[in-house]
């Protein structure tokens, strides 16, 4: 919690030992107050560059502004502003490149990717109570130029194969975009990074594995990163951690929800039909359109079921508690018009946004007092937009060569070339990079000159390039 002997910071819940998820919540005291925007710009910045975090709707009479830097608790402040003195006191997450104004925007010069992560405002008033909290998150790019970024530059993602797995059989979590210069990985079992939650381990240096006070004995983690789980039960259902360190100490972490098809085991085993579960419907959002967090198998005993926008069921975080005894609803502070909570535990979001993006938590109370948790990750896409094409020369000799590259600012997308409007045959003298954004033929043929343009896709959405015209002629 963060402290000064001007500004006592009371009256809200402390966010000690809270993992921030990649949404933007805000904590509101004053619900007359006009919602704080906080505005990126520009909107993508490379290292190198500067970054000024612009702040709307700044509440009026404040005392002072406080920005921080994410971490596991409130003491990674970055600058305190007194509008009452015009005084900024720099914390000691201020790193000299840092500038706050009176308006309570945010200037970052010269930025780094360790700069990339979540920035708080808030804003205290002058009765020395907290008025907001605003959260928004910065990614550096180490080149706005998808195609041939920086490799540890796309975040790992993990891919479950098969995306739901029947009880007995196996399944394969598939890890995407390791950081090139890794140390070690980690496998956890459920969303919290702790020693006795750890599956297992793999060391690159040894390139050896070591099972972790988690593993059953079914568990095998690969030096790629994938963690195969043989004869599966329904106690291995739910969520699984992979925590990638860097030789240069960085750490990155990513989840994956290991989905137990039921339907061919409930009817014979009790326990596993009373496993709560909760199914996004459509597993990944489209920006702007509605998805409903789907609860199955909710028990019959309960007294209340609360929502919660986090990882942890915090007050703060609170959507929803809806009690069963008084048939009530009650609204939390993470409550928003857009949010509908329906007595059988689902939990319907509409008009969705990135922000809505990351982890929920439903957590039921029984008629005997004991609670259980059930989480789930929100996937939210937004439509990609155009990319363009940069080659190295529309007009080239036979035996001489060209590279065509797709460009997008987009990340997490599939690319596709099309030639003469149809997909592009490759030949033995084409060569796709790793992520399919490169296109180099070496050597170029009469038969090479046309109309190229790549199409570039996320799991909601598709967009294709302009086309660019190849002239191929003789030496």
């Amino acid at each position: 919690m963060e402290k000064s002997s001007m500004i006592s910071f009371k009256d809200c819940t402390p966010w000690k030992g809270l993992l921030f998820t990649a949404s933007l919540l805000t904590c509101w005291y004053r619900p007359t107050t006009a919602q704080v925007i906080i505005e990126s710009v520009p909107p993508h910045v490379v290292e190198g560059e500067s970054n000024l975090f612009l702040v709307h709707n700044l509440p009026e009479n404040l005392l002072a502004i406080s920005w921080f830097k994410e971490g596991a608790n409130m003491d990674h402040r970055i600058v305190t502003y007194t509008l009452k003195y015009n005084i900024a006191l720099p914390g000691t997450a201020h790193s000299g490149r840092e500038t706050v104004y009176p308006n309570g925007s945010l200037w970052i010069q010269n930025v780094t990717h360790k700069d990339t992560g979540f920035y708080i405002l808030q804003t205290i008033s002058r009765q020395v109570k907290i008025v907001s909290r605003t959260y928004i998150h910065l990614h550096v790019y180490t080149s706005l130029i998808n195609c041939g970024g920086h490799p540890t530059s796309a975040q790992p993602t993990i891919e479950s194969v098969p995306p739901s797995v029947t009880e007995g059989s196996s399944v394969l979590l598939v890890v995407h975009h390791l950081p090139e210069n890794l140390r070690a990985l980690f496998w956890y079992k459920g969303i919290n990074v702790f020693k006795n939650h750890e599956v297992g381990r793999h060391i690159i240096a040894k390139n050896s594995s070591v099972p972790g006070p988690a593993h059953s004995g079914r568990e095998t983690v690969y030096s790629n990163g994938s963690l195969v789980l043989h004869n599966v039960t329904w106690k291995d259902a739910g969520f699984y951690t992979l925590l990638t360190l860097t030789t240069n100490m960085t750490a990155e972490v990513a989840h994956v929800q290991l989905q137990l098809d039921t339907s061919l085991s409930a009817c014979c085993n009790p326990l596993t039909s009373a496993q709560i579960t909760i199914e996004p419907v459509p597993r990944i959002a489209h920006k702007g359109k509605s998805v409903l967090l789907l609860v199955h198998n909710l028990p019959e005993d309960l007294r209340t079921f609360s929502w919660y926008k986090s990882m942890y069921s915090t007050h703060i975080f609170q959507i929803a508690e809806y009690s069963r005894v008084m048939n009530s609803t009650t609204h939390g502070p993470a409550h928003s018009r857009r949010t509908t909570v329906y007595t059988n535990g689902s939990l319907l979001l509409q008009d969705v946004t990135e922000k809505d993006a990351g982890f929920y938590t439903l957590q039921t109370l029984n008629k005997v007092f004991q609670t259980d948790k059930t989480h789930v990750e929100l996937h939210v896409n937004q439509p990609v937009v155009q990319p363009f094409i940069r080659v190295t020369s529309t007009n080239v000799t036979v035996q001489s060569s060209v590279v065509l590259a797709c460009i997008s600012t987009d990340t997490g997308i599939s690319t596709q070339w099309i030639f003469n409007n149809q997909s592009l045959q490759l030949t033995d003298r084409m060569t796709l990079s790793p992520k399919k954004c490169r296109l180099s033929i070496d050597p170029v043929r009469m038969e090479d000159a046309g109309e190229y343009k790549c199409e570039v896709s996320n799991p909601v959405s598709s967009m294709t390039s302009l086309p660019v015209r190849l002239a191929v002629m003789n030496e």
